[in-house]
Order: C-alpha cells, then sequence, then structure tokens
C-alpha cells in the first residue's frame, strides 16, 4: 500500500479508530485506558514544570516516521517546543521533534509494535529520544541516540519502577517514576 492510500483511509476513519501505518501495514491502535491517560497526564506535568518552554503533545499528533518518512504514528506523546505544530497538517514531519513516548496496551501487539516497529520508525525519523512506559514489565525504557541509517538507537537504559530516570539533552528532565507503580495491573 502507498502512504498515500493510508493517509486516505486514515482521514475517513471515524474519531474513535486511531490507525497508523508502519512496515507497510496498517495498525490500529487500542483504545485508551484511564490508567494509559493517567500516566500522560503525570509526564505531562512533569514535563511543563521543568521544561516549560517545551509541551508534550498528548496522543493524536501525526509523525512522519521510517526511512524516507513513509511511515505514519501517531505516538501516545510527542515532546517539541511550545507551538511546535502551529500552522501543520495531520501528519508533521519529525525535525524538531525532541521525544516521542509510548505506553504499553494490554493487547497481544504490543511487543512488536512498541518494543520494536515504533522504536524503529523513530530511529530512522532521527527522534533523539523514545521513552516507553512499560507496564507489562513494570519499566520505564529510555532509548537515545538514534542510527538512522540502522533504524535503531545505539543507547538503552532500562528502570524498574519506583527508579529516578534522567532524558539528557536535548530533553532534560528527570523522572521520579515511583507514581507509575499506582498505574499497572
Amino acid at each position: 500500500m502507498l502512504v498515500e492510500e493510508f493517509e486516505e483511509i486514515a482521514s475517513a476513519a471515524p474519531e474513535t479508530v486511531t490507525l497508523e501505518f508502519l512496515n507497510g501495514r496498517i495498525e490500529g491502535k487500542r483504545v485508551l485506558d484511564g490508567d494509559h491517560d493517567e500516566i500522560i497526564r503525570w509526564l505531562l506535568k512533569r514535563c511543563l514544570q521543568q521544561r516549560p518552554d517545551l509541551f508534550l503533545y498528548p496522543a493524536g499528533r501525526g509523525l512522519k516516521v521510517e526511512t524516507y518518512r513513509q511511515g505514519r504514528a501517531r505516538p501516545d506523546g510527542v515532546l517539541a517546543p511550545d507551538g511546535h505544530f502551529a500552522g501543520v497538517g495531520e501528519w508533521s514531519e519529525p525535525d524538531g521533534v525532541l521525544m516521542v513516548v509510548e505506553v504499553t496496551s494490554h493487547d497481544g501487539d504490543t511487543d512488536r509494535r512498541d518494543r520494536q516497529d515504533k522504536p524503529a520508525a523513530y530511529a530512522a525519523a532521527g527522534i533523539p529520544v523514545y521513552l516507553l512506559v512499560d507496564r507489562d514489565t513494570d519499566t520505564v525504557v529510555v532509548q537515545t541516540n538514534p542510527h538512522p541509517e540502522r533504524g535503531c538507537y545505539l543507547d538503552i537504559h532500562r528502570a524498574p519502577f519506583g527508579e529516578e530516570v534522567t532524558l539528557a539533552d536535548p530533553v532534560g528532565i528527570t523522572l521520579d517514576t515511583e507514581t507509575l507503580k499506582n498505574y499497572v495491573g
């Protein structure tokens, strides 16, 4: 399928359906649960407190990803300078995006989607930081130092919920992840 065909299908989908296009496949994202929303709210608050010049755009911001921007993803959160997406359409170039965030859902394709396909796509797009809040393993995974040609992040740090995690520059935020223990199960 061509990316233009996907964009046409995605634009016609009802608001209750979230579609992505990775590795040439259409993917549907599961409806978010309350704990998922609370994790994003918690992270949004931390970002605003420590970096008021940035904003964590919640789920829905479409990004052009993968090699040659042939993929389309809707991360659970996109950290960029405040006002970065003004005047931009549904699908944005990843230039200027500092971090993307995904929170695992309790479904069968989480492993492939959030732990394999999406980090590869985000690294290929050159996004500096990929933050995965993994509710299946009670860990926060921070991937940095993207290698776009290889489609991978060269540095990966895993921390169990409860540890302090530093998101290095260009993000420059420290997270006390103790609260995340309240949003698993």
